[in-house]
């Protein structure tokens, strides 16, 4: 593998780590706004996050690399509202979709062919995270401040799988 490959999918694995981490803090400031629906939708984004860290991380040792743990910025504790968590939510996720973007112009540069279906099942999911980002984010908008609508929005939430 390519040293700048493996620097680059190094970073990835931090950025997924990380991810794990906002989202579980973002669950904690739901849940301690008791919308445990909403955490619940948050702590199962955390639990994605944290396996696409592993499946980058077995992917760098399988092909020989070294892998190089890095330490994670504290994520936000707080927020105004649950619009801004979604706002936050999906500038994330377009943020961690430009880095697999990255990626991939790395591995085509480097004619990294084994890296290249790896990184395109990424490339595909984020078209799916973007857009259940932008869905929680539309109808948490569509609601406003109303109650019954955030209530509705929190029991959705609460029954995924």
């Amino acid at each position: 593998m390519h040293p700048a490959l493996e620097e680059a999918l190094n970073q990835q694995i931090r950025a997924e780590f990380s991810s794990a981490y906002t989202y579980l803090a973002m669950a904690a400031y739901a849940e301690g706004d008791n919308w445990p629906g909403i955490a619940h939708w948050l702590k199962m984004q955390a639990q994605e996050e944290h396996e696409h860290a592993m499946r980058f991380f077995n992917f760098v040792l399988d092909r020989g690399g070294k892998v190089t743990l890095q330490g994670l910025p504290q994520p936000a504790a707080t927020y105004e509202s649950l619009r801004e968590v979604f706002v936050q939510v999906v500038e994330h996720e377009k943020n961690i979709t430009g880095l697999i973007h990255t990626l991939y112009d790395i591995a085509q540069r480097e004619k990294d062919y084994a890296s290249i279906p790896f990184l395109q099942e990424f490339i595909t999911e984020q078209v799916e995270e973007e857009k259940s980002a932008s869905d929680v984010l539309t109808m948490v908008t569509r609601v406003g401040g109303s109650a019954q609508g955030l209530m509705m929005i929190d029991q959705h939430l609460g029954r995924r799988q």
